[in-house]
């Protein structure tokens, strides 16, 4: 954990235990709210119909991408001009605890939708904002020799939160609506109305109080930034902000190796959203998985990722973030060939195999430990590849322009977050087919890597 990192000269393993957790505060964010639990909800029993709750979720959350993807820059530049981060942190940690415990009011049949909606886009842009400013934190925090070991641990850690998360939610609160019992086999540890869904709505604010209660650290004990501010009001510091954010954009040619760095990331983090969107898919479709195996395949990902990320922190340190990133891409470009490789009856194209047995449990096919076990593959290469990403750009960034520069990075990862799954759904129609409209994701890796092979691991001045 944060004890094993080499500390900088002013900053204590407090600061930085607070800066890692705030990973693991996040985290039931993204794990209960946008992939398991609240989302399944919103979409089939909130709306009441899946298909239209899939395409309402989809607009309402690509809305919030997109006002993350505009503003983040500018916010960062603000940001830089005034110094101190915490600040800002403290504002959006504010609307994203407001905004998950608007989830709540989310009863069966789609009343208030507009308020549910309206608490979706808050929670979702203020997590992406909370998440530009601490990251701009990080060069502050440990040497440069040492920032991909601190990024690597947050994610690992992060991921652990999830996983944990997901376990206590599954396990105590959210029960079935027949037995009126968890995952576990026990009654929710506060009394809840299954009829009204009250445990999947109780996720919100569930994660909510995560959040608080993990966050807490870092304003305690994490060293932020002196202020700049030097008497400037606040309208000063917007106009400042906005002026070098303009100039940045303008002179974007003095900082070509964080653009070109920015545009690979953005390629390859969309296919690598998209894989896993549509990995779950893919093998409900070939397998007939249900939410059981799927839950399953999804916490050996989140468990793989996250010790993934753990040690392509300490090889970023030795190797360069660049290498970590680049050797992730080939061998996830590898995985996803041997994801595509498996279906009911084959493995590696060619090799035929018995299909899965009807009652014969789970995972009771041989293919579809192939496809887990190709499925692992790409879950140890997602972690080095995003921990790296975020060192990588701490790296090369001037020290003075890092929250602007982790605004682009927000900007980068959502303003083109819509092409893979929509290239994924037109290919499969064109092609009718689940596998060909899934090897469209590797273009975006493919691209994506060899527009990072052009990256210097070198600061902009």
């Amino acid at each position: 954990m944060a004890t094993s990192i080499a500390r900088s000269r002013t900053t204590t393993w407090k600061g930085l235990f607070g800066w890692v957790m705030f990973d693991w505060a996040t985290q039931p964010f993204y794990t209960l709210v946008l992939t398991f639990l609240f989302a399944p909800y919103f979409a089939a029993t909130f709306i009441g119909d899946a298909t239209r709750g899939q395409e309402i979720w989809g607009y309402t959350t690509a809305f919030a991408g997109l006002i993350v993807a505009f503003i983040s820059p500018v916010l960062g530049s603000i940001a830089d001009a005034a110094g101190r981060r915490k600040p800002w942190i403290a504002v959006s940690s504010v609307a994203l605890f407001l905004g998950l415990c608007g989830l709540w009011f989310a009863e069966p049949g789609g009343e208030p939708l507009y308020l549910v909606l309206l608490s979706v886009v808050v929670a979702t842009v203020a997590v992406e904002f909370t998440t530009v400013f601490t990251n701009a934190m990080m060069p502050s925090l440990v040497p440069p020799s040492q920032l991909g070991r601190l990024s690597g641990i947050g994610w690992a850690i992060g991921y652990v939160g999830g996983l944990v998360s997901l376990i206590f939610a599954t396990g105590f609160i959210v029960a079935d609506g027949e037995t009126g019992k968890t995952m576990l086999g026990f009654h929710p540890i506060i009394p809840l109305d299954t009829l009204s869904h009250e445990g999947e709505r109780l996720i919100g604010p569930f994660s909510a109080v995560w959040y608080v209660v993990f966050a807490l650290p870092l304003f305690l004990f994490t060293p932020d930034r002196e202020s700049m501010r030097d008497g400037r009001t606040m309208r000063a510091l917007v106009s400042e902000g906005l002026r070098e954010l303009k100039e940045t954009i303008a002179n974007v040619r003095h900082y070509a190796n964080i653009v070109r760095f920015l545009v690979a990331r953005m390629l390859y983090a969309d296919g690598l959203g998209a894989i896993f969107a549509f990995g779950g898919v893919y093998a409900a479709g070939q397998f007939g998985w249900t939410a059981t195996e799927l839950g399953l395949f999804g916490i050996i990902l989140t468990v793989t990722a996250g010790i993934g990320a753990a040690i392509g922190g300490s090889l970023d340190d030795k190797l360069g973030a660049r290498t970590v990133i680049i050797a992730g891409l080939i061998v996830l470009l590898i995985g996803c060939a041997g994801v595509l490789s498996v279906d009911r009856t084959h493995v590696l194209y060619w090799i035929e195999v018995d299909p899965p047995r009807p009652g014969g449990g789970i995972f009771a096919g041989p293919g579809e430990w192939v496809y887990i076990l190709f499925g692992c593959v790409i879950g140890l290469m997602a972690g080095p590849i995003q921990a790296s990403s975020r060192s990588l750009l701490a790296r090369i960034s001037p020290p003075d322009m890092a929250t602007k520069f982790f605004g682009l990075f927000a900007f980068s990862g959502k303003v083109t977050s819509f092409a893979a799954p929509l290239t994924v759904g037109i290919v499969t129609g064109l092609a009718d087919s689940q596998r060909v409209g899934i090897a469209a994701v590797t273009v975006f890796l493919l691209v994506g890597l060899l527009i990072m092979m052009t990256v210097r691991e070198e600061r902009d001045a």
